[in-house]
């Protein structure tokens, strides 16, 4: 076999892995990192090299990670196995940065919501992760990409796009913009949550989506919760509405044809149940009546993210063609519209599963 390059093989010759290395190649559909699957006579692992433009703090991202794995592990929960260097640290720190974790075989995956059932053991897995680390500390943990679920940050930076208009586009999303002025009033209810200590600081994943969760490939139960670079301190409300944000929709989130994107109930209640019954005995009555608040919030947030970007000329996210933002913009009203309107009827389900 050949080896994807001589460079990388000896780069993870210097962890601590077992065997002599037989194989690198690609592995996985992220966009952040550089991942690789690393094959030796012994066993197999996951090398990445970490994107430090985006991380710009490798050391707290890493501290943030092994804290929580060797939490995890020591209640006897299965998590990501940080493999250290010969030199004893948790990461390659030279021209780039690279980590090593334990390849956790016979798992797989799913990139998008297949059934109810899938969507509630995502809820359960993300619940659990959530209940097994509430005696944790979150405070100590450092924030990797500062202020990521800050709203009305977030909607002080749209602001921002809108008067500068840089490109001339606010003409064409007048409706779009509206809506999002509109509900600036919504926007700091977790924020002063945090401040003022009537919402709990948690640790929070922040990329709760279905494929960061391994299944097991035969029962098709939540084995492990991966990657853990946005680890930081927050409120839970933002995993569980980060989730619903891109679960409980019927359409993909640049779907043009808005007449395809609709806020699914059944779906929003499958995640709660496994949810909400994770967290029982450590949600409290405020974080569980403000659940169907955080999907709103993480999806309007979402929306107004996408549409300050649009206007400051698509600087941020990867776009495949003019208006991709503004695209994406108009899914998440969509979506944020639907769950207004159902938030009755989400309070109700919240309310019978936590009863």
């Amino acid at each position: 076999m050949e080896y994807y390059t001589s460079a990388l093989k000896n780069i993870a010759e210097k962890f601590c892995i077992a065997g002599e290395v037989l194989e690198i190649v690609p592995y996985g559909e992220g966009h952040i990192n550089q991942t690789l699957l690393v094959t030796t006579t012994e066993k197999r692992y996951i090398m990445q090299k970490m994107n430090t433009k985006v991380f710009s703090d490798p050391d707290g991202l890493m501290g943030n990670i092994c804290g929580v794995t060797e939490h995890l592990r020591a209640r006897g929960i299965e998590t990501l196995y940080v493999v250290p260097t010969k030199d004893g640290a948790p990461f390659l720190k030279e021209a780039d940065c690279y980590r090593v974790y334990d390849f956790i075989e016979n798992t797989v995956t799913y990139q998008t919501v297949t059934d109810k059932e899938v969507f509630k053991n995502s809820g359960k897995a993300f619940g659990e992760f959530q209940n097994y680390l509430a005696e944790f500390d979150a405070s100590k943990l450092t924030e990797t990409i500062k202020r990521f679920h800050d709203t009305p940050k977030r909607f002080a930076d749209f602001k921002t796009a809108l008067e500068a208009d840089a490109f001339d586009r606010a003409k064409e999303c007048k409706e779009e913009i509206e809506f999002i002025l509109a509900r600036e009033s919504t926007y700091s209810v977790v924020m002063d949550g945090l401040k003022d200590g009537s919402l709990p600081l948690r640790v929070t994943h922040n990329d709760t989506k279905l494929n960061n969760i391994l299944m097991d490939a035969e029962t098709g139960k939540a084995r492990a919760v991966i990657d853990l670079d946005t680890i930081m301190p927050g409120s839970m409300l933002f995993d569980f509405g980060d989730s619903i944000r891109f679960g409980a929709s019927t359409a993909a989130e640049d779907e043009k044809d808005l007449s395809k994107v609709h806020f699914d109930i059944e779906l929003f209640k499958a995640y709660a149940e496994g949810y909400c019954g994770a967290v029982k005995d450590s949600i409290t009555p405020r974080e569980a009546e403000l659940l169907p608040y955080g999907a709103y919030l993480m999806t309007i947030e979402c929306g107004m993210r996408f549409l300050a970007d649009y206007l400051s000329g698509d600087t941020y996210f990867a776009t495949k063609y003019k208006g991709h933002n503004l695209v994406r913009c108009r899914t998440q009203i969509r979506l944020a519209d639907e769950m207004e309107k159902n938030f009755e009827n989400m309070k109700k389900i919240i309310q019978e599963i936590l009863r």
